[in-house]
């Protein structure tokens, strides 16, 4: 499948792109090599082949789910400008 001039002036317009004369030639020819390559990779059998999520068959590192520092509220709550039982209090904004 190959790309013209007026797809890929189409496309820009509705991308809200401004491009010149001489960037619709070269993006013509760019996309033209791109969608050559899908159609090479489509010609390929995959009827075999399992899905993945990943290139290299590895596990996702995982830690324990630990509370660290979970008894810092006063020692935030100093930090804070304003506070009252034991909560953060901040200006109305919604009337």
């Amino acid at each position: 499948m190959s790309i013209n001039a007026d797809t890929v002036k189409h496309v820009a317009n509705l991308a809200r792109l401004n491009i010149s004369d001489d960037e619709v030639e070269s993006h013509t020819n760019q996309l033209s090599q791109i969608l050559g390559l899908m159609d090479q990779l489509n010609s390929l059998p995959t009827d075999n082949v399992e899905p993945m999520t990943h290139a290299v068959d590895m596990l996702m590192p995982a830690r324990e789910d630990v509370v660290v520092n979970g008894d810092s509220r006063e020692i935030l709550l100093n930090c804070a400008p304003d506070s009252e039982d034991g909560h953060f209090r901040v200006p109305k904004i919604i009337e």
